[in-house]
């Protein structure tokens, strides 16, 4: 093989890779992941490689991300989208806060996503701010006005938000309404069992009552480790009318 076509595709696979030294740092520096099994002190992402290396394995032209506590999941999203060179990112969340809302609407809501400029400076820090459209409004709102956006088919969804049965619920059917065959989604928080307990959660309850049920609808995998992530490909999208 020609010795110089050989540097001239390692030159281009550098350029197509994002996760370097300083990004890693970056990342879990400023994005600040919060139960994604990261280890700082190895510069370990944990989920956020699951996340990135999912994005460069499906192209997904279309990702939404409801919820985020400093913008975890879709840094790590977007990097994927960047490297792919294809795709964009609508990120959804209404910048609640714990202390200023209360509990009933939020458990980890930080009040991060508030001001239109210290957002985009914080995903221009990671080279992602014009992948990234952000919608500061709840999840119901956002899909309500969905067609008035003029946004596509989702082909990947990261679903962070209120973590209550009835919304997980609401989270996942207003996805499917607007994805199609193998659109995948993403669920955070599959492991938190004290709050699954005392009814503060209900991801693994969602999976258990309603995709395990619904076999020729979904195939998905639990990661059950530090807060869990499930991957669910959707098998039939129409599911949605079912699962009402």
């Amino acid at each position: 093989m020609n010795p110089l076509y050989v540097d001239s595709a390692r030159q281009a696979t550098r350029a197509a890779y994002s996760l370097d030294v300083d990004m890693l740092s970056d990342i879990l520096t400023y994005a600040k992941p919060l139960g994604h099994r990261e280890e700082p002190a190895t510069l370990n992402l944990g989920f956020g490689f699951v996340y990135y290396g999912l994005v460069r394995a499906l192209r997904p032209e279309h990702v939404v991300v409801i919820g985020s506590g400093y913008g975890f999941s879709v840094v790590c999203l977007a990097l994927g989208l960047k490297d792919n060179d294809r795709g964009a990112l609508t990120f959804v969340d209404p910048s609640y806060s714990l202390l200023r809302d209360g509990p009933a609407k939020t458990v980890g809501g930080v009040n991060f996503w508030r001001d239109p400029g210290q957002v985009q400076a914080h995903f221009a820090r990671f080279g992602v701010d014009g992948l990234v459209t952000h919608h500061r409004l709840t999840s119901e709102e956002f899909f309500a006005r969905y067609a008035d956006f003029g946004l596509p088919e989702i082909d990947l969804a990261f679903i962070d938000g209120n973590h209550s049965y009835s919304h997980v619920q609401h989270d996942v059917i207003a996805v499917l309404r607007h994805s199609h065959r193998s659109t995948y989604l993403l669920l955070h928080d599959t492991n938190i069992y004290i709050r699954e307990f005392f009814r503060h959660a209900g991801v693994k309850r969602w999976l258990k009552r309603k995709a395990s049920r619904h076999k020729a609808a979904f195939e998905y995998v639990d990661l059950p480790f530090a807060s869990g992530v499930a991957l669910v490909r959707v098998l039939e999208p129409k599911v949605w009318k079912e699962l009402s």
